[in-house]
């Protein structure tokens, strides 16, 4: 097997762009999940409910947990879901993704499988295009966790 200069400078260079770039490749502790959340938040206040979670209680296997999160929105240019952000509170890396949206999807939806470490809190953040934010909770159980440490 021989690797070729090319793909060894490639290899380099991308590293280097995502060590230089400053962005974490996972959470050291489990307390960091509260800065992703500040930073979707930047001084915003955030108000309960309008948001259905639907999360397993328990998860046999937390490598592939399905997520489907719900808001009643007229989807208008007026007023509509922006976006909806998922934070795993223990999970070593806690964003678990962000999902755009725009005046033309016919609803507020999204829907993934997500990784999950252990026992914990699954935050959603819904971000409303006249710049208010909703947040919910659902705890969850794992018997295996899905993420390596």
């Amino acid at each position: 097997m021989t690797i070729e200069r090319r793909t060894i400078i490639t290899g380099a260079a991308s590293a280097a762009l995502v060590l230089a770039s400053g962005m974490p490749l996972r959470a050291d502790n489990h307390n960091d999940w509260q800065g992703w959340r500040d930073q979707i938040l930047a001084g915003r206040a955030v108000s309960d409910g309008t948001i259905t979670l639907d999360l397993p209680a328990v998860a046999e296997n937390g490598a592939q947990v399905p997520l489907t999160v719900r808001l009643d929105s007229p989807m208008t240019a007026d007023d509509h879901v922006t976006a909806i952000h998922i934070i795993a509170t223990r999970n070593p890396a806690p964003q678990i993704g962000s999902f755009r949206l725009t005046p033309q999807m016919t609803r507020a939806e999204a829907m993934t499988r997500i990784r999950v470490a252990e026992e914990q809190e699954i935050l959603v953040l819904a971000e409303i295009s006249d710049g208010r934010v909703f947040q919910q909770t659902a705890s969850i159980i794992v018997s295996v966790g899905g993420c390596a440490t």
